[in-house]
């Protein structure tokens, strides 16, 4: 039984040699995320060209992830590098402080004083250090330190219930975007949006340096939560980005959050991908928690596109065995996943050719019980459309274009190929289209697969044609017997 869903993982110093990363791929990974806070665009390309030689080595599609770093709003440094703050401690994070103490420590986002007030929460490191806000004096923030611990260089700062007025795209971020574009990743996740204007920004950004991209929102704002509706219109996808999200909501929130977001998403066409901490202890454990098998399998059941391994695979330990875990975790969950097709289908509306011949394709396809569903496509939109409907039947997506077919290996469900859609005769290519998949390994002689193309052929958004056929039962065109 084939995973349908993708597995999305980070690069980092355990994974970066060839032959790691190569295994890796072997071992199911679909995306490999470049996290842009780390490294020069130098690094970025090279890592990249990496990515493409293991995918090509290894003989699966794997598209390409660009993490912007987004607005960090962390503490400065220490003279120590850490210091311990005691609880009822005085603490004053400062703007003009460049080496810190027990007694105060700088800042790298000099705009907030002018953000915070008495009696607001601030915390630090992921919550790990809480202090509440007893007065602000210029560029002084003065605390008192309600959960103490150490704090060492740079870590984080989140302002409890959100509200902080930095930008979500940073020069820096900017400079990444067309790097990003330079190198053709496949999609850029956003940091820290906070509407659809953040996401229209990169969008354009994206398009002006020639790229790509597909847009990714990562939601790990309060306000990102409460304008989640127009993000999601300005996004192709949202990241469910649970460490920053828990600090600014509180832990107990995020469950629920993930479950709309994720639904909502779907509902949208959009796609998702879960992440942070999937898979936290084995950074250092060949094994994984249960709580982490139940996690993973719940956001399965949920309908994510994608889960996401992070530390994991950047600098764990086991970085090949995590990614295997985790497939394993996916194909069992996705056993007892509930087919919910009859509820989604008749809840839905459309006025597009290419999308009444998707939503058709994948009721005639669960009714019959066919094999697959090989949908020749331009783009990957069709592919899309039928991924959001829970049928349980995979979906072959076969394109000519190298840029869609990477894009589609984050598509729940779907399994992109190459073809090269030469010819203008719909009947040669539907009869490749069954020879591939035969190749493939995916049906036999004598299975039913449903088939959708548009013609005239190769017309982006043309799809307008379904085929039932019974694979074998033709000969190839031009051929009698």
């Amino acid at each position: 039984m084939a995973r349908h869903t993708k597995i999305v993982a980070t690069l980092g110093p355990a994974s970066t040699e060839l032959p790691v990363l190569e295994r890796m791929v072997h071992a199911g990974v679909d995306v490999v995320r470049m996290n842009f806070s780390h490294g020069t665009a130098a690094d970025h390309i090279a890592r990249a060209e990496s990515i493409r030689e293991a995918s090509a080595r290894a003989g699966r599609p794997v598209g390409i992830l660009a993490d912007l770093q987004g607005p960090k709003i962390r503490v400065g440094k220490f003279a120590d590098g850490k210091v311990t703050l005691a609880r009822d401690a005085e603490f004053v994070l400062d703007a003009t402080c460049t080496l810190g103490d027990d007694k105060r420590v700088g800042l790298d986002y000099p705009d907030l004083p002018q953000d915070v007030r008495s009696g607001d929460t601030l915390l630090l490191d992921d919550g790990r250090i809480k202090l509440r806000v007893e007065k602000v004096l210029g560029s002084a923030i003065h605390c008192r330190v309600k959960v103490g611990g150490d704090l060492s260089n740079n870590k984080g700062i989140n302002r409890q219930g959100g509200g902080l007025s930095a930008p979500a795209l940073t020069g820096k971020d900017m400079d990444d975007i067309r790097t990003a574009a330079k190198i053709g990743v496949d999609f850029v996740a956003v940091s820290f949006p906070k509407s659809a204007a953040d996401m229209y920004m990169a969008r354009q950004l994206m398009r002006a340096a020639g790229g790509k991209a597909l847009l990714i929102a990562k939601i790990e704002r309060t306000e990102a939560v409460a304008n989640l509706e127009e993000i999601l219109d300005a996004s192709d996808g949202v990241m469910v980005a649970r460490g920053d999200l828990a600090v600014e909501v509180g832990d107990a929130a995020v469950p629920a959050l993930q479950k709309k977001m994720i639904r909502a998403a779907r509902d949208k066409n959009k796609l998702t991908i879960t992440a942070t901490q999937m898979m936290e202890s084995m950074i250092s454990s060949p094994v994984p928690t249960r709580a982490e098998v139940s996690d993973v399998a719940n956001a399965v059941l949920d309908g994510t596109d994608a889960v996401m391994l992070s530390a994991e695979t950047a600098a764990g330990k086991f970085p090949v065995e995590v990614v295997e875990a985790m497939s394993r975790v996916c194909l069992e969950a996705e056993k007892s996943t509930e087919g919910t097709l009859e509820r989604d289908v008749l809840n839905r509306t459309f006025t597009r050719i290419d999308q009444s011949i998707a939503m058709a394709a994948i009721w005639t396809a669960y009714h019959l019980k066919v094999k697959a569903i090989a949908s020749l496509t331009q783009t990957g939109s069709t592919a899309l459309w039928m991924s959001r409907l829970n049928s349980g039947v995979p979906i072959y997506a076969l394109t000519p274009e190298v840029n869609a077919r990477n894009q589609m290996t984050l598509y729940r469900e779907v399994y992109p190929l190459l073809m090269s859609q030469l010819h203008q005769d719909r009947d040669v290519l539907l009869w490749e289209a069954e020879q591939i998949l035969l190749d493939q390994g995916v049906v036999e002689f004598g299975d039913l697969i449903v088939l959708t193309i548009g013609e005239p052929i190769g017309t982006s958004g043309g799809t307008n044609t379904l085929k039932i056929v019974r694979v074998g039962e033709h000969h190839a065109p031009g051929h009698s017997d």
